[in-house]
């Protein structure tokens, strides 16, 4: 869809606004999307596309108790917008009473975020378009060569997006977020496609994705494959690369409410009621938090929120987000809470933030090239796969790990071994990670479709549980 004069995204807020008559938010959210694949040294396709999605949330009171209808719908004309926000009242007619029901922010409350500087509301919504990749392709074509001429193939895609956001409420909340995200995912395959490993990097805008760099490193990893040994299920001293350290820490915060804990549905329950909020996790110095200002992971710096749930609430739109930690110096320290949640358990409110990150205040941290060299015996993951959760009271995962691992004897990764199927839980890693490397930019290899924006350290963890051995490539 375009955003031709008069069907602006804000001129779509005002409609839904003036169609509402009474308490509303309305969320309008632009995106546009480019996008490369490659396989077997050759790029095979890309494309750009657009889309534009209103959501109406219609706030309806009815005596003292009061309830949301929440209606979201692509594609929608100008003349379709009152049908919205028709559909959204009658949704509402028909909720029970929201539990988390709370005065909608204004510009007046002091909880209210301000409109963000980089963009401002009246401004046309950006776009993406397939010149974004201008030099990532050109990189692209010199690993190409360098892979043929080791005798490997590369497969793989690059993906970057800016969702443009625009909430408006009927309590004169004007804000707007512009969100670049991009991604890259890179596989080296052997000729006969027996060996693979993997590579990702995220990016805002693509300038700083060094293509040789990322085919340097499958290379090196390639060359570890060149001697295979099986091993057998069972815990190892196991080295977890950025990458993998963020899929299981971004899992653990994804399920971090404090609602769900309060209620003693999670490992973040506090037997005999409450949250381990207090508690150490860890016995390293690390904190883990979010802020969105964090350079380079920049994201919205307000509440957008679609639905209510255990940790969100459409009442909440608009919300200022601040710099928020969850762990500190090994302790638990926040949990994600809603307005309404937090005057249950008597905390701050701490919303969820789109970015994350894990690090160590001690100087001279090491890389995991470091972490190798002082390994006797143990595993080096490259990625997990297929991460799913199997007992929410432990946070007890499951997954496979893919595309190489690698044994470690007396400081020298020595042979490719086969894969794993793993079952850990984050928190309780946590308890066992005994050494933790500089922080780094990383791609969760399964959480990446919705979350790029992550700082994470490798990570030294004893007795890694490979619960049994996987036939996954």
């Amino acid at each position: 869809m375009t955003s031709q004069a008069g069907h602006t995204p804000q001129n779509t807020v005002e409609r839904a606004l003036e169609a509402a008559g009474g308490e509303c938010v309305v969320i309008v959210e632009e995106n546009s999307s480019a996008n490369l694949r490659w396989a077997g040294n050759t790029l095979t396709t890309n494309g750009v596309s657009r889309s534009r999605r209103l959501t109406v949330i219609a706030i309806q009171h009815r005596g003292g108790e009061t309830a949301a209808g929440v209606v979201s719908r692509a594609g929608v004309r100008d003349d379709q917008i009152e049908d919205v926000v028709r559909a959204a009242q009658q949704a509402a007619e028909q909720s029970s009473p929201a539990e988390d029901a709370r005065p909608l922010l204004g510009p007046g409350d002091a909880d209210a975020a301000d409109g963000p500087a980089a963009a401002r509301w009246d401004d046309p919504a950006g776009r993406t378009e397939i010149g974004v990749f201008r030099d990532f392709t050109a990189g692209l074509g010199g690993a190409f060569e360098a892979a043929a001429s080791r005798g490997q193939k590369l497969y793989g895609y690059a993906e970057h997006n800016l969702d443009c956001v625009f909430l408006g409420t009927s309590t004169g909340l004007r804000l707007r977020h512009d969100q670049p995200s991009g991604k890259v995912e890179l596989n080296a395959k052997s000729a006969g496609l027996s060996q693979s490993t993997y590579t990702g990097v995220a990016s805002r805008d693509f300038t700083d994705v060094d293509v040789a760099a990322l085919d340097a490193s499958l290379a090196r990893r390639m060359s570890w494959g060149s001697r295979r040994v099986e091993l057998p299920a069972g815990r190892y001293e196991t080295l977890l690369p950025p990458g993998a350290m963020s899929d299981l820490l971004a899992y653990m915060y994804w399920h971090a409410s404090a609602k769900d804990a309060m209620d003693g549905r999670t490992v973040f329950s506090k037997a005999g009621g409450g949250t381990r909020i207090g508690e150490r996790l860890t016995g390293l110095p690390v904190t883990l938090r979010s802020d969105p200002a964090a350079p380079g992971l920049e994201c919205a710096p307000f509440v957008i929120a679609y639905f209510s749930g255990r940790d969100d609430s459409v009442f909440d739109n608009g919300l200022a987000l601040r710099p928020s930690d969850w762990i500190r110096d090994g302790h638990l320290t926040a949990l994600q809470q809603t307005r309404y949640s937090a005057e249950l358990s008597g905390l701050p409110v701490t919303p969820r933030i789109e970015n994350l990150i894990f690090e160590s205040p001690a100087s001279d941290l090491p890389t995991l090239d470091d972490m190798v060299a002082k390994t006797s015996r143990g595993l080096l993951l490259t990625c997990l796969w297929y991460v799913r959760e199997v007992d929410p009271q432990t946070l007890l995962l499951t997954g496979l790990t893919r595309d190489g691992v690698y044994l470690v004897e007396n400081g020298e990764v020595t042979a490719e071994v086969n894969n794993f199927r793993f079952n850990e839980s984050p928190v309780g890693m946590l308890s066992r990670l005994t050494e933790v490397g500089g922080s780094v930019p990383a791609l969760p290899r399964e959480l990446n479709e919705t979350f790029t924006r992550v700082v994470m350290p490798p990570g030294r963890v004893e007795g890694f549980n490979m619960s049994s051995v996987s036939q996954a490539s």
